[in-house]
């Protein structure tokens, strides 16, 4: 029984010898980006961009404002009829500066993802040029939620699995 406890355990250590080590490294992303020169300034270009348009959302809930305060004191000395229509522009007004608002939050998300796509692909190639050069199998974002940044392509069994997903296997 021990020879063949020993042979088992001499034929594990023969099979792990012969596999290249496994080396894992991690980075934190955020910090990256929030070092880079290119980053910083693609960060201040947004956040003029976005300024100008809180300016404009915050004039525009101002002069809303003002109409509805004008409304309430006319309000009794108004009929119904006008009172309904000044009612109606009201809410017509509002529902313009929410689409403004709304408009200018999905422009913010298309501008951040022009600006920001070429620095971040940009520190992509540079994660993977330096998971390279120190022979490592896979390099985590500790700052993500997607953490896996680069994983060496030996490792990849995807196609493995569909092949078995495919074939019917469980």
């Amino acid at each position: 029984m021990k020879k063949l406890l020993f042979v088992v355990l001499v034929f594990t250590a023969a099979l792990f010898a012969q596999q290249p080590a496994l080396k894992i490294g991690y980075v934190n992303s955020e910090t990256i980006i929030k070092e880079l020169p290119e980053a910083k300034d693609a960060q201040s270009k947004l956040e003029g961009i976005l300024k100008g348009w809180q300016d404009e959302i915050e004039k525009r809930g101002k002069d809303l404002q003002a109409k509805y305060e004008e409304y309430q004191k006319q309000s009794n000395m108004l009929n119904e009829s006008s009172k309904q229509a000044k009612q109606k522009e009201l809410v017509d007004d509002e529902q313009k500066l929410n689409q403004y608002r709304q408009d200018k939050q999905q422009e913010l998300a298309a501008q951040r993802e022009k600006i920001m796509k070429p620095i971040q692909e940009k520190v992509f190639k540079a994660i993977e040029k330096v998971a390279k050069e120190q022979k490592l199998s896979f390099v985590l974002d500790r700052a993500t939620e997607v953490p896996v940044l680069y994983a060496d392509p030996a490792y990849d069994y995807t196609f493995k699995v569909l092949d078995m997903l495919k074939r019917g296997g469980k």
